[in-house]
C-alpha cells in the first residue's frame, strides 16, 4: 500500500482542505441515493467539474505559439515550427540540456463548481528525445489571479528527463501539493472560479520528432466536509474479469522506486486495468527487469509512473498518463459522487481505481490500515457489496476481495476521519482513476458522461 505508515504530502494537503471546508452543501450521495442500476442519463447535482480538450475543433480554439492542432481519428496538438529554444536543468540528474519548444494554451474554463482542489491529467505520446510540461493559471472567486503553476514535467520514458512534480509553489492563497492545486484556507470562502491550462512541448534541437497530446483536462471539486456519507441502496450485481496482481510479491524489488513493491498499489492497480483492456508490454520493453521476478509488467509500471520529486509511484496524473501510453487507451483522474456512479461504470464494463484511507478495523477483511491506498473496483455482489482487486494481498490468488458496501463507500467518499491516535486526518473524497477505450462504445460514452467525463 502507498506510504501506509506515514502521512504523505497528499495526506497533509487533504487534512488542510477537509478541515477548512464549511460543509454547507448537501453530500452528493444524500441528494441522489441509488435506485436500481441508475439511469446514466439522469441529472445529478455534483460538487465535481471535470473538463477536457480532446477534439480537433477544441485544439484549434486554443492559443498556440509554435504548436499546431492535427486532425484524424485521434486529434491532438504537436510542435509545428518551434517558438524558440530554452535550457532545462534536470534537478534529479544535474544535467542541463537545450530544447526546442512550442506552447498551447487552453481557452478559459469557468468551473461549474468553484473549486477548493484541482487535479489535471493528460494523455500523450512522447517519443525518445521529447517531453512536456503542464501548467495551470486560475482566477479566484474574488477576481484576483494565481501565478502559473507547474502541475507536472512528464515523459513516457526516463532517459531524457526524470518525470517530476514541482514542490514549493504557492502564492499564500493556494499551493501545489505534488499533483493537486489546493486553496490554502477554504473556510474564508475563497475558491478557484476558472482556469487555463498550458502545454509546453519540448524536443531535441534539429529533430522532427514531437510529442502529441490527445487529451488535456482537469477535475475541480468542492467536496462537502464529512466524516460519514449516507448509505446507498444496491443496484447492480455484476463482476468484470480483471487480471489480479499483488504488489506484495514485489516487496524489496527495485527499491529505488519508492522502496519496492510494498508501496506499489497505484501502478499495480493501473497494470490490472491496462491488461483488462488488452494492453500488453513486449519482451523487449520488459528486458530490463530481472528475469527471476514474477509479473515483470508490475515492475515496469512502477518505474514508468515514478515521480522523482515525490519519490513515489502514486502521482495520480502520472498513472493516468502511463495508462494512455498503451495503444487505444485513455486515462483521467476525477472524483465520483457515489457508489451509484461506480455501478453505472461497471454496468458499462468500465472498472475504476479508487483511493481510500482507513483504520484496520474499519474495513472488514482487509487486515491492514492505511493512510492512502489504491485498489481496483471490478463489480458488486447480489447483496451490493463491493468486489475489489486489492493489490495489498499476499498473492495474486488472494487479490480478489469482497468488502462490505457500507464500510467501503464510507472510507472512500468521506473527507475526514480519525486515525489510530484519535487525531482528525483526511479522507480522499471519492478520488478515482478511469481508464477506458480511446473510442468508447455508445453505452460506455453514456456511462462516462453520467459521471461527468466527456
Amino acid at each position: 500500500m502507498s506510504r501506509a505508515q506515514e502521512p504523505s504530502r497528499r495526506t497533509v494537503l487533504a487534512v488542510a482542505v477537509a478541515a477548512a471546508v464549511t460543509g454547507t452543501a448537501a453530500p452528493a450521495a444524500a441528494a441522489h441515493p441509488a435506485t436500481g442500476t441508475g439511469d446514466p442519463g439522469r441529472a445529478q447535482a455534483r460538487p465535481i467539474d471535470y473538463h477536457a480538450w480532446t477534439t480537433y475543433r477544441e485544439w484549434r480554439c486554443g492559443t498556440a505559439q509554435g504548436a499546431r492542432a492535427v486532425p484524424g481519428r485521434r486529434p491532438g496538438v504537436v510542435i509545428g515550427a518551434p517558438a524558440g529554444r530554452t535550457d532545462y536543468r534536470d534537478p534529479h540528474t544535474g544535467t542541463t540540456a537545450t530544447w526546442e519548444y512550442a506552447t498551447w494554451t487552453s481557452p478559459v474554463h469557468r468551473l461549474s463548481v468553484p473549486a477548493t482542489e484541482v487535479v489535471a491529467s493528460w494523455n500523450a505520446h512522447t517519443p525518445d528525445g521529447t517531453w512536456l510540461q503542464v501548467e495551470l493559471h486560475g482566477t479566484y472567486s474574488d477576481g484576483t489571479e494565481t501565478p502559473w503553476y507547474v502541475l507536472g514535467r512528464w515523459a513516457a520514458g526516463d532517459q531524457d528527463i526524470k518525470r517530476t512534480s514541482v514542490d514549493d509553489q504557492t502564492d499564500g492563497r493556494s499551493t501545489i501539493w505534488t499533483d493537486t492545486f489546493a486553496i490554502d484556507d477554504a473556510s474564508t470562502g475563497l475558491r478557484l472560479a476558472s482556469y487555463r491550462l498550458r502545454l509546453t512541448l519540448y524536443r531535441r534541437p534539429g529533430t522532427r520528432l514531437t510529442p502529441i497530446v490527445w487529451r488535456l483536462g482537469a477535475m475541480g471539486s468542492d467536496i462537502p466536509d464529512r466524516f460519514t456519507v449516507p448509505p446507498s441502496a444496491p443496484g447492480l450485481a455484476q463482476e468484470l474479469a480483471v487480471p489480479r496482481y499483488s504488489q506484495e510479491i514485489h516487496k524489496g524489488q527495485y527499491p529505488e522506486y519508492d522502496n519496492g513493491g510494498e508501496a506499489w498499489c497505484s501502478p499495480t492497480s493501473s497494470q490490472m486495468i491496462i491488461e483488462y483492456w488488452g494492453g500488453r508490454l513486449t519482451p523487449e520493453q520488459l528486458s530490463w527487469v530481472d528475469p527471476g521476478y514474477a509479473d515483470p509488467q508490475v515492475c515496469h509500471a512502477a518505474r514508468f509512473t515514478y515521480d522523482h520529486q515525490y519519490e513515489g509511484c502514486g502521482n495520480w496524473p502520472f498513472n493516468a498518463a502511463y495508462a494512455a501510453t498503451f495503444e487505444g487507451l485513455q486515462g483521467v483522474v476525477t472524483r465520483l459522487a457515489s457508489l451509484t456512479d461506480l455501478e453505472t461504470l461497471i454496468a458499462a464494463g468500465i472498472p475504476a481505481i479508487t483511493s481510500q484511507s482507513f483504520l484496520k478495523g474499519e474495513l472488514t477483511g482487509a487486515g491492514y490500515g492505511t493512510s492512502g491506498h489504491l485498489m481496483t473496483v471490478i463489480g458488486f455482489t447480489a447483496e451490493g457489496d463491493v468486489i475489489a482487486n486489492d493489490p495489498a494481498s499476499p498473492s495474486n490468488e488472494a487479490v480478489r476481495r469482497v468488502y462490505k458496501r457500507r464500510e467501503w463507500e464510507n472510507i472512500w467518499l468521506r473527507t475526514k476521519r480519525y486515525n489510530a491516535y484519535g487525531k482528525v486526518v483526511s479522507g480522499t473524497g471519492g478520488v478515482c482513476y478511469l481508464y477506458f477505450p480511446a473510442h468508447p462504445t455508445p453505452h460506455q460514452r453514456k456511462a462516462l458522461a453520467a459521471v461527468g467525463v466527456h
